[in-house]
């Protein structure tokens, strides 16, 4: 069940709206906003400034849910289902290498174990052959992502050295941007931060996942 409350955004939560009235500041917010919560723990509520962006963050979240608990078939109900979804490993959307799914073959991505190219692995230039279980433990880590401190809401909070093309590719999408920050650097002296990003577009008046995007620092 959703609550209504209000309370101050707190510094690990730092929302950014492509859009919104007022200032959103890297601390803390004096002025108190009364939003609907997907329900998940206090400090991690996401915060929006419409109700449009709202009903887009807390769908995003019960997305990155169902992959985390492997709900395929729940997932499958919210994907377009004339497009389908397109998953990319690396910030750059390439409908032409990236994996596209419809609706019914996510529904059996948990038991699917063909072994499929998602594309080409960064750095090595090797193709990204795995399973759909596989991959989205690799590039879909929704355990992770759900725990994030910064969302984009129709802004990209982060870019590396990779295009930015999800506004070119879907013109009218809008997305949600999951972004951990990592540490200031590794060990290589190598940014480790990550970033997962849900396009939707509308279908009928309704949102559908039309991208998965996982974006982070590539060479």
């Amino acid at each position: 069940m959703k609550n209504k409350v209000k309370f101050p955004i707190m510094p690990i939560i730092y929302i950014m709206c492509g859009i919104f009235a007022g200032v959103i500041i890297w601390g803390v917010i004096t002025t108190y906003t009364e939003i609907t919560l997907f329900p998940r723990a206090e400090t991690e509520a996401v915060c929006a400034e419409t109700a449009g962006n709202a009903e887009l963050a807390n769908l995003a979240y019960t997305i990155l849910e169902n992959i985390r608990d492997d709900n395929f078939s729940a997932l499958s109900e919210v994907v377009h289902p004339q497009f389908g979804v397109t998953f990319t490993p690396y910030t750059t959307i390439n409908l032409t290498t990236d994996r596209r799914f419809s609706a019914a073959e996510v529904q059996s991505m948990g038991s699917d174990t063909t072994i499929y190219i998602w594309g080409v692995r960064n750095g090595t230039g090797e193709p990204i052959s795995l399973t759909p279980a596989e991959f989205i433990e690799q590039f879909v880590p929704a355990e992770d992502f759900l725990d994030a401190a910064l969302v984009g809401i129709n802004k990209i909070v982060r870019s590396g050295n990779a295009l930015e093309n999800i506004k070119e590719v879907f013109p009218e999408v809008r997305f949600v941007d999951f972004h951990l920050t990592g540490s200031d650097e590794d060990i290589l002296g190598i940014d480790d931060w990550r970033s997962l990003r849900l396009g939707f577009e509308e279908y009928q008046g309704e949102l559908k996942l039309i991208a998965i995007i996982h974006s982070t620092w590539t060479a």
